[in-house]
């Protein structure tokens, strides 16, 4: 593999949370591909948040009160001026995270851009007034309205691997709902949304109903107090956190934590396609997605072959600091604390008896943070890169004896986000799908169900509660509402009410007879 070394000028961050509160020292923001500061951001203390969420509120009704159409209007704004700020806003994303160009691009530019329009075009379907009908016989005449109504105050704590499309991008579908939102971006990548709500602020969007919330653990924390519902991106340790803390306020919550997302190829599968998924959706944004392949179990009438094609595309692989399109592959490891996650796994598996065939081991004597793209064979679930979320540039591959020794491999985790299935059999990969214990599946393909915002994304298992896309991941950021409706010209007094009569009574019990006394009996 190649590496590349690149110093970039810090990014210099011409804005900062605009709050009436108090903040602790600032917090600076380090560029991981470079070694650069790229910014800095202020650490809000419990007040300051507080202060927002006054503001929110009373900026609320009148955000609501655009209505779908007027809120559509601000959000397709922001999607033109989202790509007419594209290099300003990759080159923000890259300055704090070292990912790639491409990455930032094409999973967060392109995400972000198709979100706005989508939600919204799709607001008004899926939170329309529904009319329901009832098998009840007292309901018989009446009108009966399902309604969907934003909670109000929605708070956001996003993760650092992804600051545009899973921190930034869970407040699109809150705010086409009505909501106010408040986000606490990752303390390690701010600057990409406090750029969005500058953005936002151009589009029209009104004072307060948009803000960000810069600190660290207490901040979001106090954010959970505050508000009326928490979106929670990241791991699952903290997520429970997350979870008791909404649970103790009665707030709904919704969580997508860790994943460890196995693929099986199967010995008919398109071996140069599946190689190709491999190789990509691993070491893509250097392995630092919730959905990224983690593990990987083959056949044995084709492992040979499979490992050969995936050794020869992994080590021509460039990693380093992006210096524009086409520069890198495999960019900076932005979490400090992950590298010595991804050290830990590498070590333990080869310790038990695993081969490393490409890297192996940290990018020494460059100025930023990297992991060589890293190949493992020999692995068994003894080792922590097979079970525990590495969250790093690597692949660790298994040989299986068939396809069910591969579903019982793959099932045996906690976690469930996402897998993938590889055969030119697509109706027996389907099959095969639908035992696999994740919140998504795909047949020969993987982490394209993320593209889909039609479809819901969430996770089984210790992977998170609820999900994001599809009209529950809008309806999540309302309330329900039953609304039944009697007409003017209904009875003065239903026959069921008070004086009770045992004429009455009877004939009420032989209309249950007829109505429900008909099941089968064994």
């Amino acid at each position: 593999m190649a590496i590349v070394e690149q110093e970039v000028a810090p990014h210099a961050h011409n804005g900062a949370a605009a709050v009436n509160g108090a903040a602790g020292a600032d917090i600076s923001v380090e560029n991981p591909a470079t070694g650069g500061i790229a910014g800095s951001v202020p650490d809000l203390d419990a007040a300051a948040v507080a202060k927002m969420a006054k503001r929110a509120r009373a900026a609320q009704p009148q955000w609501e009160a655009f209505g779908f159409e007027g809120r559509a209007r601000i959000l397709s704004r922001a999607q033109k001026w989202l790509i007419d700020n594209a290099e300003r806003v990759i080159a923000t994303i890259v300055s704090e995270t070292g990912k790639t160009y491409e990455d930032a691009e094409f999973a967060e530019i392109a995400y972000a851009a198709n979100a706005f329009g989508f939600w919204a075009k799709n607001a008004p379907e899926y939170l329309a007034d529904e009319r329901v009908k009832s098998a009840a016989v007292m309901l018989k005449g009446k009108k009966l309205i399902l309604r969907y109504r934003p909670l109000g105050l929605v708070g956001v704590i996003g993760p650092w691997n992804y600051p545009l499309t899973n921190s930034f991008g869970d407040c699109i579908p809150a705010l086409a709902a009505g909501n106010s939102v408040i986000l606490k971006p990752s303390e390690v990548t701010p600057l990409t949304s406090l750029l969005l709500a500058e953005g936002l602020r151009e589009c029209g969007l009104p004072d307060g109903v948009f803000q960000v919330a810069t600190g660290r653990g207490p901040t979001g924390a106090a954010l959970i107090e505050h508000v009326d519902m928490i979106m929670f991106t990241g791991s699952t340790r903290t997520g429970r956190k997350v979870a008791a803390a909404a649970a103790e306020r009665l707030i709904p919550c919704s969580l997508e934590l860790g994943g460890k997302d196995p693929m099986i190829v199967l010995s008919d599968a398109d071996l140069e396609r599946a190689a190709n998924i491999a190789v990509y959706y691993s070491m893509q944004n250097a392995g630092q997605t919730c959905i990224s392949i983690e593990r990987v179990y083959v056949e044995a009438p084709v492992y040979d072959e499979f490992i050969g094609k995936v050794t020869e595309k992994m080590r021509k692989l460039r990693v380093g600091a992006p210096k524009g399109p086409g520069s890198v592959d495999v960019g900076a490891i932005t979490f400090p604390p992950q590298m010595d996650t991804i050290s830990e796994h590498v070590t333990d598996a080869v310790d038990k008896g695993a081969r490393v065939l490409v890297g192996g081991k940290k990018v020494e004597n460059v100025s930023g943070r990297f992991y060589e793209p890293t190949l493992l064979v020999d692995v068994d679930h003894t080792m922590k890169i097979m079970t525990e979320e590495t969250f790093g540039p690597t692949l660790p591959i298994m040989k299986i004896a068939d396809a069910e020794e591969g579903v019982r491999l793959a099932n045996e985790s906690p976690y469930g986000l996402g897998a993938s299935v590889f055969t030119r059999d697509t109706e027996r990969g389907e099959q095969i799908a639908r035992r696999l214990e994740a919140g998504a599946a795909n047949v020969n393909d993987a982490l394209v169900n993320y593209t889909a915002l039609e479809l819901p994304m969430g996770g089984a298992k210790a992977s998170g509660l609820g999900s994001r896309h599809g009209a529950g991941g809008i309806r999540k950021y309302c309330s329900q509402q039953a609304i039944v409706i009697t007409p003017k010209l209904a009875l003065k007094r239903e026959v069921h009410m008070f004086p009770y009569k045992a004429r009455t009574t009877r004939m009420i019990s032989r209309l249950f007879k007829v109505l429900y006394g008909r099941g089968k009996r064994d």
